[in-house]
């Protein structure tokens, strides 16, 4: 019952009448059934002429008629010829069917390589690496900054031996291998290298994708080391060294996925990600390479929601748009104008709530995917919404590609669903509205200037609020969250990381290593890679090859950059007023208003929040819209910088003077920073301040942190305005 109000609802697949219709594939098959094809020509008194708004601002309707489409240019073009509308090889899937490539790491190198080989064994054709957070940012597993952080959200990878580790028994010369690194790549790619190199793989054969996004990170995902103009640089080097030694490893993959996540609509997550990746070229040419020289080697990685029809279009959209990108440019190679695109399923919409309700929600996604053209696809867990994903979880995943691909005719047909008078429609009007906000980057000057100006932040952050405003609001149905909701307890089994255990044997390990290694030459490669930072005839990722072969840990590869590029430090806003407009009607808004105009009279000031997220986990979709949110509803709201210790959010709390800590998790660290975070409040006998947590938090974790002193904990799906009411109810208790 429910997986068919998910398909009906979150799917939007029952607001347009016969979607398919005029869809060359579907039609033809119609008509060799039938025998000759019969056009309901009264559909159109039967069906009424309801139209309705998207979140991108596209109005639809639900009945398309060829004369919708008479005027949309794309139309003539088939797979393979550019610009590529239905996808980038003229075979498609009938030749070579999508890679499934499952983004993992656990823990240790130890686990995931065991990970990977059980993979690899049952079907899985590429692998996709997660690393943890202290590697994103560049630190040792040592720092005294990552301590809850190790190992939870990915692999810890300090030295070139985890890397051969995680490598170990797996085929680099024939296997592509993707690896999500944007801040500390230089190393991280460094390392890959180098143990290429020492299992007898050559440069030239390594096969895969380095994401090496350094934009978007300024945007949403925040894994950045040094600041935007710095990091270029360091991607410009990257093009140089992979374009002369690494013909068959993609360079760069510009990724629209965490936009997506960070709850970007499908124009905004379009445009932004074809704006960086137009930034990259301009940046390969300003290294000194010529556009066919790189270009054939950039990739894509779109995020895939549960609007099936626009996620279709956008992937269809996105080719035509890079085509015409790229075109000024003038490339001899028809590849320079190829996009070719990595999709991962929405984590973002799995719910707590039935997760098993989540394997419908991915197989849909997965198919909009595949539909859309990907080349290569990780489908997600359904439990991620609740812990890390267990090898049971990750199986079903994977099996979800396998059915695909070998229980259904899909590979048997190149766009099946071109020529669909909706789809054709909805993949023009997506490709202009996307066109809009690039032109408005490229008047402001480019990408990393818009970045500096706050625009894209802002852009995704306003679409992010005005999404969960419509949740909570019920304009936007999430089945078992705002409607049809069930009082069920999770029977899901969860995976447990031992932080501690991870962290001490990565610290045990780094102390032999660098008291076996030659500290006097890593030394002086260390000071090579400093200096080269302000010399751009120095390539810098080949001195980290030679720093990595030395034993230099990623941390002091990273120090070495930092001292001369510096860290940098991203500054917080507000984004109020669009939160209170969606919901300025809603019953329970009004209450929460007036809760807090209660709180006032009674202690003379409003209730005060510090948002905050504890250690190196830079996703903060979450207390930007609790921040927005309680702001509208008459919070006094502060949100804490990122990647803070426990001891500078409590001292923030204080000097703020706030009634209340809200905790954002999503990386697995609240076991550890949470508890910390109120060691250190009561060593200012600030016991009074309340705890409140939320994010991806396991239910069998709840018991253990309200032991410690978190006062409530609000899970994924949690409606925000129903958060508020039980917060103030609280804090006029005591």
């Amino acid at each position: 019952m429910q997986q068919q109000l998910i398909l009906k609802k979150e799917g939007m697949l029952d607001q347009v009448s016969d979607p398919l219709h005029g869809s060359y594939y579907i039609e033809k098959i119609t008509n060799q059934i039938d025998g000759e094809l019969k056009i309901n020509t009264s559909l159109k008194d039967v069906v009424k002429n309801n139209t309705w708004a998207t979140i991108e601002g596209i109005t639809l309707k639900n009945k398309y008629y060829k004369s919708d489409i008479i005027n949309t240019p794309h139309l003539k073009y088939g797979a393979g010829t550019p610009p590529f509308t239905r996808g980038p090889y003229a075979s498609m899937y009938c030749e070579r069917k999508w890679t499934i490539r499952q983004y993992a790491g656990y823990s240790t190198a130890e686990e995931s390589n065991k990970f990977y080989r059980k993979n690899l064994l049952a079907g899985q054709t590429g692998l996709s690496i997660a690393f943890d957070l202290p590697t994103h940012r560049g630190y040792d597993s040592n720092h005294e900054r990552v301590f809850g952080d190790v190992g939870k959200a990915g692999v810890a990878i300090d030295t070139i031996d985890d890397m051969e580790i995680l490598f170990n028994e797996i085929d680099l010369k024939n296997l592509s291998v993707s690896m999500t690194m944007n801040g500390a790549v230089i190393p991280i790619l460094a390392f890959f290298i180098a143990i290429a190199e020492k299992k007898g793989v050559s440069k030239k054969h390594l096969q895969g994708t380095i994401q090496n996004d350094i934009l978007k990170e300024f945007m949403v995902r925040n894994t950045y080391i040094y600041p935007p103009k710095n990091s270029m640089r360091i991607i410009r080097d990257i093009f140089k060294f992979t374009s002369k030694n690494m013909p068959k490893f993609n360079s760069i993959s510009v990724s629209g996925y965490h936009m997506l996540e960070a709850g970007a609509s499908a124009d905004i997550e379009l445009a932004y990600t074809l704006c960086d990746g137009l930034e990259y070229v301009r940046n390969g040419i300003k290294a000194g390479l010529k556009i066919d020289e790189f270009a054939p080697r950039l990739s894509f990685f779109w995020g895939i929601g549960m609007n099936f029809f626009m996620e279709i279009a956008k992937m269809r959209a996105a080719r035509i748009l890079w085509a015409e990108m790229i075109a000024p440019f003038k490339p001899k190679n028809p590849k320079s104008l190829m996009l070719r695109s990595h999709c991962q399923t929405s984590g973002w919409s799995l719910t707590k709530q039935t997760p098993e309700n989540n394997i419908t929600r991915t197989t849909l996604e997965a198919l909009a995917a595949v539909i859309g053209g990907t080349q290569s696809l990780h489908t997600n867990a359904l439990d991620e919404a609740i812990a890390l994903p267990t090898n049971e979880s990750a199986k079903i995943a994977r099996d979800t590609q396998l059915f695909l691909q070998n229980e259904t005719d899909i590979c048997k047909a190149i766009d099946p669903f071109g020529g669909s008078y909706y789809l054709e429609f909805l993949t023009n009007e997506l490709k202009e509205k996307a066109k809009k906000h690039i032109d408005e980057i490229e008047k402001i000057g480019g990408m990393v200037k818009a970045i500096e100006l706050g625009v894209p932040k802002l852009r995704i952050e306003s679409s992010a609020i005005k999404r969960q405003s419509q949740i909570d609001s019920g304009k936007n149905l999430i089945i078992g969250v705002n409607c049809y909701q069930q009082n069920e307890k999770n029977q899901i089994k969860i995976l447990e990381i031992d932080n501690k255990k991870v962290q001490k044997n990565q610290i045990k390990r780094l102390n032999k290593i660098k008291q076996d290694r030659n500290n006097s030459k890593i030394q002086k490669i260390l000071k090579q890679i400093s200096e080269a930072c302000n010399d751009e005839s120095k390539n810098l990722l080949a001195l980290a090859i030679e720093a990595a072969k030395a034993k230099a840990t990623i941390g002091e590869i990273s120090t070495a950059m930092e001292k001369k590029f510096s860290r940098y430090t991203a500054k917080t806003t507000i984004n109020s007023g669009i939160y209170a407009m969606e919901n300025m009607n809603n019953e329970k808004f009004i209450q929460a208003q007036s809760l807090t105009e209660i709180f006032d009279k009674k202690h003379g000031r409003r209730p005060r929040i510090l948002a905050a997220k504890i250690g190196q986990d830079g996703h903060d979709r979450g207390i930007k819209i609790i921040a927005t949110s309680f702001s509208d509803i008459g919070f006094d709201v502060d949100i804490a910088p990122l990647f803070q210790t426990p001891k500078e959010i409590a001292k923030q709390a204080i000097e703020n003077d706030t009634h209340i800590i809200g905790i954002s998790s999503l990386a697995g660290g609240h076991k550890t920073l949470i508890p910390a975070l109120i060691k250190e409040l009561k060593k200012y006998k600030r016991q009074d301040i309340m705890i409140i947590a939320g994010g991806v938090i396991p239910e069998k974790d709840y018991e253990h942190l309200l032991k410690e002193g978190v006062k409530q904990i609000f899970g994924p799906g949690t409606i925000v305005i129903d958060a508020a009411i039980q917060i103030l109810n609280e804090l006029l208790e005591t």
